[in-house]
């Protein structure tokens, strides 16, 4: 897989007050960033209605959805949201679908027996909805009985599989149109992605990077440690596919938060866009030398920490 230069943009996180979302969106169509990419997480906002707004409030930003919870709406709703996001602002819509945590499914009454056939049952219905057949199923999670969209896309966009499980990113390889990789999205763990998912031809990869830039290096590191750790106390699969992985558990193990902060360099710019604007950049250079087409930079979760780094996601984007 070959990959030149990815479109690199901005997360806005569940946590962000909606309003704010035709202002992000503007800001970064007007100064050059490539997309924004809409995080969708129960109970916060609903994706499908911010993915609307910034795309109907820009002229030129991509927006991304990552990701939609195969089982929260049917099949068919969920292929009539994409194919409505789509008309509003063609080619400038990515969709994301995903298991969801099952312990959110679980209280909404939809958790499936099994997540997998569930996700592919779904991502499989939706994919042909929005070709434009006539679709008919009975599945285990999905029934549909002459299903057929009105205005299916003129072209379908790719629908990503926010997934993290080997089985599950084979299954993105067989059904889907590529991945959408939740942070830390390190380099190493884009290379093991796609080796699970059978490195299909014209395979979509799209992922979320831990975003933090200061001008004080050191400064930066303080910032991002206790996500860092509450991250390897989760063994994250994009912190244990790095090769470095075992040395950084027990320096956090010896050293606590504070032996994070003072990791190497290398280690941090693969971790995440952390550090000075050159870091971020580097970062970002190995994302794509690893095969990543779409790049959303993640910030902090509070609006008033988070919001500012959208400036240095405007850096970026036009260097």
């Amino acid at each position: 897989m070959t990959q030149t230069s990815a479109a690199l943009g901005m997360c806005f996180p569940r946590t962000y007050p909606a309003a704010l979302v035709t202002d992000v969106a503007r800001r970064l169509d007007q100064g050059g960033a490539d997309e924004l990419w809409i995080i969708e997480d129960c109970f916060y906002t609903a994706g499908p209605s911010l993915v609307s707004a910034a795309l109907t409030s820009t002229e030129r930003l991509t927006v991304g959805l990552g990701i939609v919870p195969a089982v929260a709406r049917t099949a068919a709703v969920t292929a009539m949201e994409f194919a409505t996001l789509d008309a509003l602002a063609p080619g400038r819509f990515l969709p994301g679908i995903g298991h969801g945590v099952q312990e959110w499914m679980g209280q909404m009454g939809v958790r499936p027996k099994s997540p997998l056939t569930a996700l592919e049952e779904v991502t499989t219905a939706v994919t042909r909805l929005l070709a434009g057949e006539n679709v008919s199923v009975e599945g285990k999670t999905v029934y549909l009985q002459d299903v057929k969209l009105d205005a299916p896309p003129a072209e379908a966009p790719p629908i990503l599989l926010g997934v993290m499980g080997p089985k599950s990113m084979a299954l993105a390889g067989r059904v889907g149109g590529g991945l959408v990789l939740s942070e830390p999205a390190t380099p190493s763990y884009v290379r093991q992605s796609i080796e699970y998912a059978g490195s299909p031809e014209g395979f979509v990869v799209a992922v979320f990077s831990a975003f933090c830039v200061r001008e004080d290096r050191k400064a930066a590191y303080e910032w991002t440690a206790p996500w860092l750790a509450a991250r390897i106390d989760d063994n994250h699969p994009g912190l244990t596919a790095l090769p470095f992985f075992d040395d950084m558990k027990k320096v956090y193990g010896d050293s606590g938060v504070e032996g994070l902060v003072g990791m190497p360099v290398d280690w941090w710019t693969e971790i995440g866009a952390v550090g000075t604007l050159d870091d971020a950049a580097a970062h970002i250079e190995a994302l794509e030398a690893a095969g990543v087409h779409h790049i959303g930079l993640f910030p902090d979760p509070e609006v008033e920490h988070g919001l500012p780094q959208l400036d240095h996601v405007l850096e970026l984007a036009n260097r």
